[in-house]
């Protein structure tokens, strides 16, 4: 009997301690590394260090803006990932086509605000949660499109379509 109670108090423990963990963004895909690596897209190589004739002439530094090193790292990060830098500005008929109907202000804040309550709601049951099991498929399913039944759908209107993947095995 005693021996019980010990089982039952110290499985309310730990499924109290369980509780408090974690943070206030729930994470739905939770991906572990297979190697302990570094991230081939965080990576871009510096360019040299080279020390000015006077540290007095050096800027004010400005965070998160450009600096001596590396004076333009978006155009330097598209570069690396075999883009190219002024690409963008053939695009305008492209833009203005896409936002014919109005531009929201601030649509990135809002969009991210409606997912984290989206994320918080759809983050899992509790042992889910406790053993960190992939929930951001099961999450999302709804908003997913059924490319099978899609690809029927163009089909049947007599439109050329490619075929789709092989349907996966349950």
């Amino acid at each position: 009997m005693q021996a019980a109670k010990g089982g039952v108090l110290a499985a309310t423990l730990m499924l109290a301690l369980s509780a408090c963990g974690g943070s206030e963004d729930p994470q739905l895909m939770n991906l572990r590394s297979p190697s302990d690596g570094p991230d081939e897209f965080a990576i871009l190589p510096p360019k040299p260090l080279q020390m000015p004739k006077s540290l007095a002439s050096l800027p004010t530094p400005t965070p998160g803006g450009t600096n001596i090193t590396d004076p333009t790292p978006e155009a330097d990060a598209i570069v690396a990932m075999g883009g190219r830098p002024g690409a963008g500005t053939n695009d305008t008929a492209l833009v203005a086509y896409a936002a014919r109907g109005g531009v929201e202000s601030g649509i990135r804040g809002t969009l991210a605000a409606e997912d984290l309550e989206y994320r918080r709601k759809n983050d899992g049951r509790l042992l889910e949660r406790v053993f960190n099991v992939n929930v951001y498929f099961d999450a999302y399913e709804p908003m997913s499109l059924d490319q099978h039944a899609e690809l029927e759908r163009w089909r049947a209107q007599g439109l050329l379509t490619p075929s789709a993947p092989p349907p996966q095995s349950e």
